[in-house]
């Protein structure tokens, strides 16, 4: 009898985890896609791209695009979108670099400066936007060209500009301090680690408190247990690996931050309340009393401010301002913000899902690059990536409708 009940009992389990796939499919198949691609190239490298430089490199490699991405989910969310943030990187960069080595401003006061700035970059945008009403496409495309020529006129008398600061290109290159070593991991990292998945399972049993308070729908406790054992064996591993190396690098740390923040805006906040149903729907936001240009000009001068710190982190990577930077960073903004769950049509997507997204398209071109394909293969290969996954958030709405 126990038998034939355990049995059961796992069949229902099972029948119930198949349910939970399919129905959160846009949040859960990014993960899946993840973990294939990984899996996939740690195999065909014969354990490379698992090794703990290679992870390491790679996240530093996807910080500046990750930060962009964030900003970029919640400005496609409001059913807009931004063509400026690469090149507004790319100058906010070069300004950085001009203020610590031609004018010799300390690193504490360049970086919050660049910020400020990278906020009136957006507010040009949402003026354009939310009070002209001209397109977002055609006025972020004007802030584009404008913010291309600004970062040639800058550079032009040396062409690259050469930082020596090791504060300030720490941020791009530099690790966190071990404190002291475990069996030759980081322990600070080691820590940092722990009290990730710490936060996450307490945010998750809260979120889920919540819920059965409010009487909605939540899922059984052992398929509650599995997911928290799974993203908490995850980002365990995540932090083993890094832990063996160097540790977490300040890039690392810095987007787990953005990350952080503007997960919990969006999903604890009224601000972030407002975003989504500006989102869903701008018509039925503005009748129910959300000032929608209001949200514009947040959302657009938030996009700027991560374009500077995005503009920080790869030019603090390189030690340099050079008259390139910034090339095609709006596409891969955009790119890791529809791989990693958000709507064309608006109103949906989450900054974990562009951290998650970003990650993706990074692996895929570490992965590449670790077995030699070349880089014209590697160009249609993300390209089809990305159809995949607007394809699939159409069909996957088609399904809802």
């Amino acid at each position: 009898m126990n038998v034939i009940t355990e049995t059961r009992s796992s069949t229902g389990l099972i029948q119930e985890a198949k349910s939970l796939i399919k129905v959160n499919i846009r949040e859960y198949g990014m993960y899946i896609a993840l973990f294939v691609i990984m899996l996939t190239f740690s195999i065909l490298t014969d354990g490379l791209f698992m090794s703990s430089r290679n992870i390491s490199n790679l996240l530093d490699a996807t910080g500046y695009i990750a930060v962009l991405a964030v900003g970029m989910t919640l400005v496609i969310v409001i059913r807009h979108i931004d063509l400026s943030v690469g090149f507004a990187a790319g100058f906010l960069g070069a300004i950085a670099a001009i203020m610590l080595t031609k004018l010799g401003v300390p690193v504490y006061i360049t970086v919050p400066v660049i910020l400020v700035l990278g906020v009136f970059v957006g507010l040009f945008n949402a003026v354009l936007v939310a009070s002209v009403g001209i397109p977002s496409f055609v006025a972020s495309l004007a802030g584009m060209l404008i913010f291309r020529g600004a970062l040639l006129q800058v550079t032009e008398e040396t062409g690259t500009i050469i930082i020596k600061d090791p504060h300030f290109n720490a941020i791009g290159n530099g690790y966190i301090p071990a404190l002291f070593e475990v069996n030759g991991l980081h322990f600070l990292s080691l820590l940092i680690g722990l009290l990730c998945i710490v936060f996450y399972i307490y945010s998750e049993i809260t979120a889920r408190r919540n819920k059965i308070k409010y009487q909605f729908e939540v899922v059984s406790m052992p398929i509650f247990v599995l997911k928290l054992l799974f993203i908490s064996s995850i980002i365990a591993y995540i932090t083993w690996i890094l832990a063996g190396y160097n540790g977490f690098s300040w890039t690392v740390i810095i987007m787990l931050l953005v990350v952080a923040i503007y997960h919990f805006v969006t999903t604890k906040t009224v601000l972030g309340r407002h975003i989504y149903a500006v989102g869903s729907n701008p018509e039925a936001a503005h009748l129910s009393g959300i000032n929608v240009k209001k949200i514009t000009y947040i959302v657009f001068c938030s996009m700027g401010m991560l374009s500077a710190l995005s503009g920080i982190l790869f030019t603090a990577r390189l030690q340099s301002a050079t008259t390139t930077a910034g090339t095609l960073f709006e596409l891969d903004a955009i790119a890791a913000a529809y791989v990693g769950g958000v709507s064309a049509a608006g109103g949906v997507g989450k900054v974990t899902g562009a951290i998650i997204g970003a990650i993706v398209m990074a692996s895929l071109s570490s992965g590449m690059n670790l077995l030699g394909v070349g880089i014209s293969y590697q160009y249609m290969i993300r390209g089809a990536v990305l159809a995949a996954a607007v394809i699939f958030d159409v069909m996957t709405r088609r399904k809802r409708a």
